[in-house]
């Protein structure tokens, strides 16, 4: 799992001033179907991840979201790449934050005899989504303010989940926009539901993606906590997602939206299309 379990202090930033206390938690982007499908780094199935060509597709399968990754540029681009290096999607060299965007757009992605493909920026991708997906930004090496200004600028603010994976991001995303929702994973230490309350209390959340204990389940389904988690790995397929849907879940981020879609239709788990990305 590509994940980082995250150690967030929020009653500090509060007392610091840093995060306002809020009662209310920041709707979630509207979505066509009742159980989310996340495309995990897009639909890459036939396309490399982290590409505008992976977020078509994953359109095209019947995906609620695309997961992206987000990094800066050495002179401030965000552009969309998983691993900190581009090294092993292009056929370049070098860290992303160490390069300018002039050499990254130059690069190709999985250009192995086939077509070749390029690192996207983050408007390109944002103008790829706007009223056809939602995005589940995995925000790995980016300033919020600057992201959120793209995002409000390209009008896809009811379209993004921000997933947080450094505890500072938290309070910054807070003051860059109070009205995003933020997603997280919960600490290993909390077990009961006793301590769970306390940090949704302390870290107010819209989404959290290892909760697997039914306990804690059912606390998050009381306080409106969607719980979406990765059910991407080797053995993936219907004996791993058929463990998800037995859980009290909301969505799946998966490496393969589409038969995972086609498995919810025939589980009779996938509702028609209701309201589109983007509309209240």
């Amino acid at each position: 799992m590509r994940k980082f379990v995250i150690f967030i202090i929020a009653h500090l930033l509060i007392e610091a001033g840093d995060v306002p206390a809020q009662s209310t938690r920041p709707p979630l982007p509207a979505v066509r179907n009742d159980f989310v499908v996340i495309a995990h780094r897009g639909n890459h199935v036939k396309v490399p991840e982290n590409t505008v060509a992976s977020v078509n597709e994953a359109i095209l399968c019947g995906a609620d979201y695309v997961e992206m990754d987000l990094r800066t540029t050495k002179d401030g681009r965000l552009v969309l790449s998983h691993d900190a290096s581009v090294d092993r999607m292009t056929n370049g060299k070098g860290n992303v934050r160490d390069l300018a965007f002039e050499e990254i757009e130059k690069l190709k992605v999985g250009a192995d005899g086939g077509e070749a493909y390029r690192v996207p920026t983050f408007e390109d991708v944002l103008n790829a989504c706007k009223g056809r997906i939602n995005i589940y930004l995995d925000f790995k090496d980016a300033d919020p303010a600057t992201a959120y200004r793209q995002i409000k600028a390209a009008g896809m603010e009811k379209q993004v989940v921000v997933y947080i994976n450094k505890a500072e991001q938290y309070g910054q995303w807070k003051k860059a926009a109070p009205s995003m929702p933020l997603m997280g994973s919960l600490p290993k230490e909390i077990k009961t539901p006793e301590q769970f309350l306390r940090f949704l209390d302390q870290t107010p959340l819209e989404v959290l993606d290892n909760v697997y204990d039914t306990a804690l389940q059912a606390v998050a389904r009381k306080m409106g906590i969607a719980l979406w988690p990765d059910v991407q790995s080797d053995e993936e397929g219907p004996a791993v997602w058929d463990q998800a849907l037995a859980w009290q879940i909301q969505g799946m981020q998966t490496d393969h939206p589409e038969a995972l879609v086609n498995y919810l239709k025939q589980r009779k788990r996938r509702s028609e299309p209701a309201v589109k990305p983007g509309q209240k």
